[in-house]
């Protein structure tokens, strides 16, 4: 295989300028994370500081309801909020260990971004976060929330003004900036070595819910299902299932209105390969390869590609892809909240809508995970609106 590929997707696209960090990276992702120092602190954050592990739940009112058992990896209840926690904290330590002081992000919905504030200030690091102006209106809290963390937030007012300018812009802070400041990338993206790196720090997620599975019902589940935008929350679900031939894996991409002509966020399902942002991967583009605006109702989807390792994984067909509209999305997030008092983020709630939606291919008496990657907080201006 080569270095930085899975199968045909993956590589190292990038501007010389950028090339010096990048291999600075590796060689931590090689040298200082399989550390017994740097393992024993980060495991003792993830438990101490972040609240792991985390549960997994049954829901059983929705489970009696559906015929199988619906079983939630609850992400949601990390510190912070999401699932985003376990690649910063990481993120941050490495940086700690690299010797510099400050971090850099990119956000969407926000999680990324407040879960790299908490990382910085719990570390003592400084931290700049990038956001698309359109996020910065539509996830508001969020800002607030990293902004008395301590964050310089920057609104990002070019492009479509979302998750793939605010990248843009951030990789061109760390051209400027790379002696001071890692770029702590938020998701399962970008050049080489990033996906490996935030899959490794996210591979957690499946590590214990493989471990609660088997504790809980004494055999593998039927099914690991994950919402993927660019795909952290959903490759570190599905990590630890990969070699375990008979355990589907079903990452759901955002379909946007669901409208013919409309946009959505659904790169595996709907693109052809390219590149962006440093790697090689499915996109959503035109012939002539410019980029096409992508959009959710859920602001962490909102992106045209998806991580070089679900491109793999779709293409080999060890993973599948299904594509689940707002309207589906709203309905899930309205089920989950009503029938289990658990009120998920719009990004978790389209693979809970997935689940609903195909409930009558999924046998009876099954074992279906879905990785609830975050609470939905953050979400209630929209849903104020639309509910």
């Amino acid at each position: 295989m080569r270095k930085g590929y899975f199968g045909d997707f993956g590589g190292q696209f990038v501007p010389e300028l950028l090339m010096p960090p990048l291999l600075e990276l590796e060689k931590a992702l090689e040298t200082v994370v399989p550390s017994e120092a740097f393992q024993k602190e980060f495991h003792s954050l993830l438990r101490e500081y972040v609240g792991r592990e985390t549960p997994l739940t049954r829901c059983n009112r929705l489970s009696e309801e559906l015929g199988f058992n619906l079983w939630l990896k609850r992400e949601d209840l990390a510190h912070s909020g999401s699932h985003k926690i376990n690649n910063t904290l990481g993120q941050a330590l490495l940086t700690k260990h690299m010797g510099k002081p400050a971090l850099l992000a990119e956000t969407g919905a926000g999680q990324h971004g407040v879960a790299t504030a908490t990382a910085a200030a719990a570390l003592g690091l400084d931290c700049v976060v990038f956001m698309g102006a359109v996020d910065v209106e539509r996830q508001s809290l969020n800002v607030k929330r990293m902004k008395l963390l301590g964050a310089e937030v920057v609104a990002v007012q070019g492009g479509t003004r979302t998750l793939k300018d605010a990248i843009n812009d951030a990789l061109r802070f760390w051209i400027a900036n790379q002696s001071t400041h890692h770029y702590c990338f938020g998701t399962a993206a970008g050049p080489h070595p990033f996906p490996t790196l935030v899959r490794d720090l996210q591979a957690i997620i499946g590590r214990e819910a493989r471990k609660q599975i088997l504790e809980k019902t004494g055999e593998l589940p039927h099914m690991v299902v994950a919402c993927v935008g660019g795909g952290s929350n959903a490759i570190g679900a599905f990590h630890a299932f990969v070699p375990d031939a008979d355990v589907k894996l079903v990452g759901v991409e955002a379909a946007g209105s669901g409208e013919a002509g409309c946009f959505n966020s659904a790169p595996i399902n709907l693109g052809t390969p390219g590149v962006l942002h440093g790697n090689r991967t499915m996109l959503l583009q035109t012939e002539d390869g410019q980029i096409m605006p992508s959009h959710s109702i859920a602001a962490g989807l909102d992106y045209p590609g998806v991580g070089p390792e679900h491109a793999a994984l779709g293409s080999c067909g060890r993973a599948t892809y299904g594509m689940v509209n707002d309207a589906q999305a709203l309905n899930a997030f309205k089920v989950l909240s009503r029938m289990e008092g658990i009120i998920p983020a719009l990004e978790s709630s389209h693979a809970v809508a997935w689940v609903l939606e195909n409930r009558n291919s999924i046998p009876r008496g099954a074992n279906v995970i879905v990785n609830l990657s975050g609470r939905g907080d953050k979400d209630m201006g929209i849903i104020e609106s639309l509910l």
